[in-house]
């Protein structure tokens, strides 16, 4: 845990008690604070009763005392209507913080020198985040990791000298990290997403750019720049004097990094051009979308000391993340994708993008769209297994694409393995990228996954490893 030291002897007020919630309850008692946790749920305010913590109805009570709101950036901070506790904050003349601001300040306190590296992008923000995480880790240096990724970052050690934080996070805990100031910030790329929270896609660029913006004079911001926001973005950072590494995986660079035959990460310096790392045959780090996701990973950790040979190790080693492309094992030459997280469209078709004879297993709760914008990855599909609510939708837009309504993953992958083990072509890939929220069949994309996963593996002789 990271005590929280900069609000000792001061009144805190904490809405919304899931898991970040309540290890900011914890490290701002470990601190000295006192705290007051409200919560819109009675199940919450209960449980937080349980660890010893004051609760209250926040409506209820005089603000004139708290020093600060810490707000779960589960609830509204601006649109639709910022929520009722960030009115009352205002005010009162309250700021209105979260927990990461509240890592930010005991670093610039207690360590600033100590490596932090921010992470966020509409896309690919877990799997980076994880993957210099497993870099870091590999090469050797006390890492922790956490933030939108899971595990609070209150939760984590505390930042010290050589320890090394790798933080994923959203766009709504950058809105509430007014001093958000690593060393090394990294921005995969933005496209629409969140409207709803931020009220137009320049508001959420805008505060995307705050992540990149905010390193520290010392440090490094990376930038992927295959989309103009980002262009724009790295630009306007490089003018305010920090140090800007662009990447892109579509186009050659200037200066920067950027992807070569398809497969070799390269640095270029003023028209120089050296090798970094090669992703050739790294499963976990398949397609255009993981090649920018390596491309950043590998900046940051250049960044921080981490030599290439260290990198290149790395890499081979990365696992992947569960869910996300996850390489579960093999039965002959069949390899088998779990690609549960990939539960609509645009997600699909970076795992339709990473494959070209594929058996594929979709479906479920559908989304606005279905799957028309998918039509050009038909061709790479031998057979699809159409599984839950969008079973119907789905065979109706697939048209002359060989396809059967399966209803479940029991009978889609033992299906799919058949015909896939029948087929006669080099490697092909029974892949569950659902393009589909999971809620009909399952209450969420992870159990989805476990499921293909369990499934797969009880297959007549089982699975071997990737």
């Amino acid at each position: 845990m990271t005590p929280v030291t900069s609000f000792k002897g001061k009144t805190v007020a904490v809405f919304g008690l899931g898991g970040s919630g309540l290890a900011s309850c914890h490290a701002l008692k470990a601190g000295g604070a006192e705290v007051i946790a409200c919560d819109d749920t009675l199940a919450k305010m209960a449980e937080a009763a349980r660890a010893g913590f004051i609760t209250a109805d926040l409506r209820t009570v005089s603000w004139a005392n708290f020093a600060a709101l810490v707000l779960t950036p589960g609830v509204p901070l601006t649109h639709p209507q910022p929520h009722w506790t960030v009115v009352a904050a205002k005010q009162a003349g309250v700021e209105v913080i979260g927990d990461i601001e509240l890592f930010c300040r005991e670093r610039k306190r207690h360590a600033p020198d100590a490596p932090f590296v921010a992470i966020t992008g509409t896309n690919g923000k877990s799997t980076t985040t994880a993957l210099v995480a497993h870099l870091m880790r590999e090469a050797g240096y006390d890492t922790q990791m956490g933030g939108n990724i899971g595990t609070a970052i209150l939760s984590l050690e505390p930042p010290a000298t050589g320890r090394v934080h790798v933080i994923e996070m959203s766009s709504y805990q950058i809105d509430l990290t007014p001093s958000l100031d690593p060393s090394v910030g990294i921005l995969l790329n933005v496209t629409e997403d969140h409207i709803d929270r931020h009220g137009s896609i320049e508001h959420y660029a805008a505060v995307k750019e705050r992540l990149v913006a905010g390193v520290q004079r010392n440090g490094t911001a990376i930038v992927g720049v295959d989309d103009h926001w980002c262009a724009a973005i790295a630009d306007r950072v490089a003018q305010a004097g920090k140090n800007v590494v662009r990447v892109s995986v579509k186009h050659p660079v200037a200066d920067g990094i950027c992807l070569e035959e398809g497969d070799t990460i390269v640095r270029v310096d003023s028209g120089a051009r050296s090798r970094i790392a090669s992703i050739n045959e790294i499963g976990s780090l398949r397609g255009l979308h993981n090649a920018q996701n390596a491309a950043c990973a590998s900046a940051a950790v250049l960044a921080l000391g981490v030599s290439h040979e260290m990198l290149q190790q790395g890499l081979r080693s990365f696992p992947g993340l569960a869910h996300r492309m996850e390489q579960i094992g093999r039965q002959g030459n069949v390899l088998f994708v779990n690609d549960s997280k990939g539960t609509n469209a645009d997600a699909a078709a970076r795992a339709l993008s990473s494959f070209k004879d594929i058996f594929w297993i979709a479906g479920g709760k559908p989304k606005t769209g279905g799957i028309e914008s998918l039509r050009e990855f038909f061709p790479r599909i031998r057979k699809a297994y159409l599984i839950g609510e969008a079973a119907q939708e789905f065979a109706a837009t697939l048209g002359d694409v060989p396809h059967e309504i399966s209803k479940t993953l029991e009978e889609a992958v033992p299906h799919a393995a058949r015909d896939a083990r029948a087929s006669g072509v080099g490697e092909p890939v029974v892949l569950l990228s659902p393009a589909c929220a999971s809620f009909d069949q399952f209450p969420n994309f992870e159990k989805r996954g476990d499921r293909f996963r369990e499934v797969a593996n009880a297959l007549p002789g089982g699975l071997t490893p990737p």
